[in-house]
Formats: structure tokens, sequence, C-alpha cells
């Protein structure tokens, strides 16, 4: 076991966010843990790159869906490092249905991973994250706009956004926050997977800021969260957007 001053862990971590996220924690002194569900190539990358900075890291596939693989994650962090501080759940899917098309399959995939997966992920975290630790889970400032086939994400993201609230005041008297942040559009490719390159400039152009996000972006909000500034920060919603809504 390495005994570590700090240690996160970030689900979803071979993603695009997710990926900026644990690198950015890292840079910050936290000994991490890197949770996916099944991109082991790019999940190893991102081990190679943490090492080579010379930082702790572990990576762990879990599905977040499945209670048992939740629990071996966070049981694998404490047997590595001894602690747990904060967790980041970045977790998600994002398929796209019409409502009026019904379609069962899409809309329980989507609540399985986003709102189950959080409530798992939350549960762990509630459980083994050190007094005085932060927890962080992701919605989507999409929530604000409400357009076509986002029926299913959107119904399991305000889930989240739920889940969040109630646990922030669930753990009173353990000084762990608990937040969520809403990134705006980030060019990812689980973001953009299929849409318009028309769609995607007339995204650009709707923040005040004129652009869209960036992965580091969302990560440097995370950041904050997980430092001492962020300490007093607790039971919000952060839209990282660029003014977008």
């Amino acid at each position: 076991m390495i005994r570590a001053t700090r240690v996160a862990i970030v689900t979803g971590a071979s993603g695009g966010i997710g990926g900026k996220v644990i690198r950015r924690l890292a840079a910050d002194g936290f000994a991490t843990v890197l949770g996916y569900a099944g991109n082991k190539e790019v999940a190893d990358q991102t081990v190679d790159d943490i090492q080579a900075v010379g930082a702790p890291v572990r990576a762990v596939r879990a599905n977040v869906t499945v209670n048992s693989e939740v629990a071996r994650l966070f049981d694998q962090a404490l047997d590595a490092f001894g602690r747990i501080d904060a967790v980041v759940h970045c977790a998600g899917i994002t398929p796209l249905s019409l409502i009026s098309k019904g379609d069962l399959e899409c809309f329980d995939r989507v609540i399985a991973v986003n709102l189950r997966g959080a409530f798992i992920v939350l549960s762990q975290a509630a459980e083994h994250v050190a007094n005085g630790g932060r927890i962080i889970a992701f919605s989507s400032s999409v929530l604000g706009l409400s357009p076509p086939t986002y029926g299913p994400y959107i119904a399991s993201k305000a889930g989240v956004e739920g889940l969040v609230r109630v646990l922030a005041r669930e753990l009173r008297g353990r000084s762990i926050s608990v937040n969520t942040v809403a990134p705006g559009p980030v060019p990812t490719d689980a973001y953009f997977q299929g849409v318009p390159e028309v769609q995607i400039e007339s995204l650009r152009r709707q923040p005040p800021l004129e652009r869209l996000g960036r992965p580091e972006d969302i990560a440097s909000m995370v950041s904050f969260l997980c430092s001492a500034d962020g300490a007093w920060v607790n039971g919000q919603l952060l839209r990282v957007n660029g003014g977008l809504t």
C-alpha cells in the first residue's frame, strides 16, 4: 500500500472530460484511481501519462451499473492508497431518441448507466470518503436547453441533480461537500458523435463567450471544488458553459 496524502477516484476516466479531470487532479497532488468501463487502451494510456509525471495511479475496470464492481473499485482504491478523499463521477452515456418513438430500450439503458450508476457510486462514496472530503457528480447544461431527442438523457441527469442535493444534506456532520458540475457542449467523441457540423457551429456561437467548452475548462472547475478554496460550496449545481444557459 502507498500511503498518500490525498486520494481521488474518477469514474469514466477513459473519456474526454474524465481523462482531463484525472490528469488535473494528479497534477494537483492527488493519488488517483481511474475507473473505466471498457476502453482499456485509453485507460492504459492515461495511466502511462500520469505515471510519466511521477504521480501514483491505479486503473480499475468497473461497470457503474453493477454494485459489486463499484464496491470493488472502492476496495481497490483503499487497498492501494489507504484512504479516499474525493470521488468524481464522470461516467455516462448520451444516446438520443425522440420521446414520441417510445424507445424503452434506449430509455432503460440511459437510466441504468446515468442514474442507477450515479446512485451506486454516490452510495459507495458516502460510505468511504473521508471526513472533509469531496463528492462530485456530473449533469449537463443541456437540461436548460431541452432540445428534441434528449428526453431520456435529461431525465437521467435531472435525477442525478436530485440525488446530489439530498446527499449533501445526508452527510451533515462530516464536512463533506457534494456538488454537481453541468458542462455545456464540449467537443468530445461521446458528445458530438453523429451531430451535423452545422449544429456544432450553431452551438459554438450561442454562448456569450462565443466558443465551445474544452475538457480543461471542466477539469478546472473540478480542481477548484476539490481544493481548500472550494470547501464552502456544497449542494450546488455549477453550470460550466460560458453563459450558454
